[in-house]
C-alpha cells in the first residue's frame, strides 16, 4: 500500500528505518528553553511595536509597523504551536504508533510546520516591497498604501500560505513522519512521485524567491537613502527610514542565514529524486537552523529601535575620541546656530519690528 495516499498509516514505515536518533531528555529540556525563550521575545517584540504603532499611527511609518507586529505575531504562534506538539512528542517518547493511529496529529505538525515556515518569509518580502515604495515613490505609497490595503495584503499572504499547507491534505496525500520520528513534513525519504517533489521545490522555491525579493528591495532602498543623504544635509523626516532599513536588513540576514540551508537542502532532495544523499542528522540540523530565525526575528526590533541605537552611539562616542566628536559637534551647532540668525533676519515679522523701532523712537 503506498502509505502517502494512505493517511491512517502515512509515515510509519519510516519509523522501524530511522537513521538518526536524539537523547529524550536533552532534546526535551532544549525545546522547551527554546519555546520559552521564543514566547517571551516575540511578546516583549509585540509590546514594542504596539506601542510604536499606536504613536506612528497616522504616519508613514504605521504600514510597516503593522507588517512588523503580524510578522511578529506569526513567529509567536508558531512557537506557541509547534513548540508544544514537539514537547508533547519527546515527551511521549516519540511512539507515533500509540497516538497518531488516524494521523491526524503529524497532518496538523505538517502544516503548522509550512505555515509557520512560509508565512515569516513572505511577510518578510512584503515588507522590504513596501519600505523600497515608502522611500522611492512617497506620494504613491501615501495615498495607497493605507492601513486598509495593507491588512488586505496581510490577509492575502496569509491565505496564500494557508492553501500551500493544506495543499497535499486537498490532493489526498498526507504529510510523512521523518526520520527522526520528531517532526512531520513533505516527503523527504525515496522521493519518487512528481508530486511530492513539487511539494518541496514549491515551498523551497517559494522562500527562496521570498529572499531574493528581499534582498533586491532593501539593496534599491538602502542606496535611494545614501543618495539623498549625500545630496541633501536635511535629515528631518529621514531618521525613521534609516531605522527602518537597519531592521530590514537584519531580518534579510536573520532569514537567508536560518533558512537558506532548510530551503537547499530541500531543493536538493527534490531535484535528486529518490537518490538524495541529504542524511537525517543533515535535515534535522537545517531545521533547527530555521527555527532560529524564529528567536532571532522579536530582538531585531527589540534591539533595533532608535532609543537603543542612540545609547550605543552615546557609549561608543564615550569610547571613541570624545574630543574629535565634540568638536565635530561644535562646529555643527554653530553652522545651525547662523542658519537660524540669518532665517530670523529675513522673515517678515523681523523686518517688520526693524521698521516699527524708528517709527515708535519718533513718536517719542
Amino acid at each position: 500500500m503506498n502509505s502517502s495516499k494512505s493517511p491512517g498509516l502515512a509515515g510509519f514505515g519510516i519509523l522501524k528505518n530511522a537513521t538518526c536518533h536524539t537523547e529524550k531528555k536533552i532534546s526535551v529540556f532544549f525545546s522547551i528553553i527554546f519555546m520559552t525563550v521564543g514566547i517571551l521575545s516575540n511578546s516583549l517584540a509585540i509590546a514594542i511595536l504596539m506601542k510604536a504603532y499606536q504613536r506612528f499611527r497616522q504616519k508613514s511609518k504605521a504600514s510597516f509597523l503593522l507588517l512588523a507586529s503580524s510578522l511578529v505575531v506569526t513567529d509567536l504562534f508558531g512557537h506557541l504551536i509547534n513548540g508544544a506538539i514537539a514537547v508533547f512528542v519527546y515527551a511521549s517518547d516519540k511512539d507515533w504508533i500509540r497516538f497518531n493511529q488516524s494521523n491526524i496529529l503529524c497532518s496538523v505538525f505538517g502544516i503548522c510546520m509550512v505555515f509557520f515556515g512560509l508565512c515569516p518569509l513572505l511577510l518578510g518580502s512584503v515588507m522590504a516591497v513596501e519600505r523600497c515604495i515608502g522611500v522611492t515613490q512617497p506620494i504613491f505609497h501615501s495615498t495607497k498604501m493605507t492601513s486598509k490595503h495593507v491588512k488586505m495584503m496581510l490577509t492575502m499572504v496569509c491565505l496564500f500560505a494557508v492553501l500551500i499547507a493544506l495543499l497535499p491534505i486537498l490532493r489526498f496525500r498526507a504529510y510523512q513522519i521523518q526520520a527522526s520520528r520528531t517532526w512531520c513534513f513533505y516527503k523527504t525519504e525515496h522521493v519518487e512521485d512528481w508530486e511530492d517533489r513539487f511539494y518541496l521545490l514549491l515551498f523551497s522555491c517559494l522562500g527562496l524567491l521570498a529572499l531574493a525579493i528581499s534582498f533586491l528591495c532593501n539593496a534599491v532602498t538602502g542606496i535611494t537613502l545614501l543618495r539623498v543623504k549625500f545630496k541633501s544635509q536635511q535629515r528631518q523626516g529621514r531618521s525613521h527610514h534609516f531605522e527602518m532599513i537597519i531592521q530590514l536588513l537584519a531580518i534579510m540576514c536573520v532569514s537567508c542565514i536560518c533558512w537558506s540551508p532548510f530551503l537547499v537542502t530541500m531543493v536538493r532532495i527534490g531535484i535528486n529524486e529518490s537518490r538524495s544523499k541529504e542524511t537525517c542528522e543533515t535535515i534535522l540540523f537545517a531545521l533547527r537552523m530555521a527555527t532560529w530565525n524564529q528567536i532571532l526575528d522579536p530582538w531585531v526590533y527589540i534591539l533595533l529601535r532608535k532609543a537603543v541605537l542612540k545609547n550605543l552611539y552615546k557609549i561608543t562616542r564615550g569610547c571613541c575620541g570624545v574630543h574629535v566628536i565634540n568638536l565635530h559637534m561644535l562646529e555643527l551647532s554653530s553652522i545651525k546656530n547662523s542658519l537660524k540668525v540669518a532665517a530670523i533676519s529675513e522673515s517678515p515679522v523681523s523686518s517688520k519690528q526693524i521698521n516699527l523701532q524708528p517709527l515708535s523712537s519718533m513718536g517719542q
